[in-house]
């Protein structure tokens, strides 16, 4: 099974090697079909620390890292 890959916005970067991810969905109402927002944060395991609050990344799946790790930064995007 091909491993996810979502792209959000880093919200956190206090704890040491992660960041915390704001990753947004948009979907139609199922019955009023307006557009509707919903978002969930994931923390995702950044090894050198390189990015800060604000930054657009790519999380990807993986294994367990600690009790709630289970994704690790992919790239950043421009």
């Amino acid at each position: 099974m091909p491993k996810r890959i979502l792209q959000g916005v880093v919200v956190s970067d206090k704890n040491e090697k992660t960041v915390v991810v704001r990753v947004e969905r948009r979907f139609a109402h199922p019955l009023l079909q307006k557009t509707v927002r919903r978002s969930k944060k994931y923390k995702a395991h950044d090894e050198n620390n390189q990015y800060k609050v604000g930054d657009t990344v790519s999380i990807e799946e993986c294994a367990p890292i600690s009790k709630d790790k289970r994704w690790t930064v992919v790239a950043a995007q421009a």
